[in-house]
């Protein structure tokens, strides 16, 4: 057997272990290992790159942006910020037709440039907004909907954990990661506004005919003065994170130490962080950060004894004899990483395709900041379908109301998977969009 056909039957044992419900970092150890050992025939040698995987692969500085992040993350949950982005966005927009949904998506924008992780979205907001929506008599289908549609800007807007991720993989600057996503994040929030807003118009029963009706004998809700105190801890924080990236005054690690410290100053004067809150966020972040970092050793085992085997190069060579663009290759890309969000999570998938296709990539010049944002919107999709969708298990398990099933959550959804593809087809047709700001 040569070592291209051991390099391509590694691929394939890996997602048949994943498939059979093995660990995805524990298939990509065990299968590298003995991938690395049948072809060097040596067992020394496979020992020997488990252990420089795990002395090297997260040895870098960088890597400490991940606890840092997740860190302040779980501290903004516990804040109370996502109910307060709601009850702003909620004062602005709840009296136009489908104005609540707007509210969440906008909501969600704001709680996102925050957070980075859209399951914290999607948990928080199915508690602040999906009873609201539900009182207002909005349908249950659309409500959990937009809750899990809207959820994943937190994976596009940064502060990013997936684009940290992906910069770390591919050794490309987080900074311009986080300044070419912008424009996209904000394109996205826009389109999913604009499709609720044509549903309500258009397709009124599925989005809730008597909500506007019942929202103009509400009161006003929070004061204007109220609005600006609430939001202002969350401009703070914006300005403290990604301003200082922006502009050169951090870091990404230093700006995730400097917004954790920000993110936990403001729970303590909510008067939100308890010692029993403090420990849970603790523990939380140590189980995130730790399965986080395993996976990122086990994707470098798994990328050296690809770059053993020689597939990558075999690929690299194929596609070019191929004569395939730009735009074919990175089609074909986006349809392998939307099959496989239907089966895997999104940390998941980036570390399985990522190594494969990076080398590729580099050979064909593609921009990789470019290329790192089709990735992580193409990755987030796969959060919203069907059968796995984490995102809409998160909704889910997070309801309060047992009526409303794990079918009705897809279903809500789907439409705004629809406003997903449409946008992701205009970044792969339309390059400038993400890379206009990055310098």
């Amino acid at each position: 057997m040569t070592d291209l056909q051991i390099g391509f039957l590694s691929i394939l044992a890996i997602l048949v272990s994943i498939y059979a419900g093995m660990h995805v970092s524990v298939a990509l150890a065990v299968i590298s290992f003995l991938g690395v050992w049948i072809l060097r025939d040596s067992f020394i040698i496979a020992g020997k790159l488990i252990a420089l995987a795990a002395s090297d692969a997260i040895s870098q500085y960088i890597f400490g942006v991940v606890p840092l992040f997740v860190l302040m993350g779980m501290f903004i949950s516990v804040s109370g910020m996502g109910q307060d982005t709601f009850e702003v966005a909620n004062r602005f927009f709840r009296r136009m037709k489908g104005g609540l949904g707007i509210a969440t998506v906008i909501a969600n924008a704001i709680f996102a440039a925050v957070t980075g992780i859209s399951i914290a979205s999607a948990a928080i907001f199915t508690k602040v907004a999906v009873p609201e929506m539900m009182r207002l008599g909005y349908n249950p289908r659309f409500a959990v909907g937009v809750v899990t549609g809207s959820s994943v800007l937190g994976m596009l807007i940064p502060p990013s954990l997936l684009l940290i991720l992906y910069g770390v993989l591919t050794e490309t600057s987080v900074g311009d990661l986080f300044t070419a996503a912008i424009l996209p994040g904000i394109l996205l929030t826009f389109a999913f506004a604009a499709a609720i807003l044509v549903m309500a118009h258009r397709f009124p029963k599925f989005v809730g005919e008597k909500a506007w009706i019942l929202a103009q004998k509400e009161p006003e809700g929070i004061s204007a003065f109220t609005a600006t105190l609430k939001l202002f801890p969350i401009g703070v924080l914006v300005l403290l994170v990604l301003g200082g990236i922006y502009t050169g005054w951090f870091t990404p690690t230093e700006s995730g130490a400097v917004g954790a410290l920000g993110a936990l100053l403001v729970a303590i004067g909510k008067r939100k962080m308890t010692w029993s809150n403090l420990w849970q966020v603790l523990v939380e972040t140590g189980h995130v950060t730790v399965a986080i970092l395993f996976l990122i050793i086990c994707a470098n085992m798994y990328g050296r004894m690809l770059a053993l085997s020689g597939i990558t190069d075999f690929l690299g060579t194929w596609i070019s004899q191929a004569g395939w663009g730009v735009f074919v290759v990175v089609t074909i890309y986006c349809v392998i990483v939307l099959l496989m969000g239907t089966v895997l999570d999104s940390a998941s998938i980036m570390m399985i395709v990522v190594p494969l296709v990076h080398p590729v990539i580099q050979e064909m010049q593609i921009d990789l900041v470019w290329f790192g944002l089709i990735t992580v919107i193409a990755i987030e999709i796969g959060l919203l379908t069907p059968p796995l969708g984490i995102a809409a298990y998160v909704v889910k398990g997070t309801l309060d109301d047992q009526s409303i099933g794990l079918q009705d959550v897809f279903a809500g959804t789907f439409p705004f998977v629809l406003v997903m593809l449409l946008v992701l087809a205009l970044l792969i047709i339309f390059p400038q969009i993400s890379l206009v700001l990055v310098g």
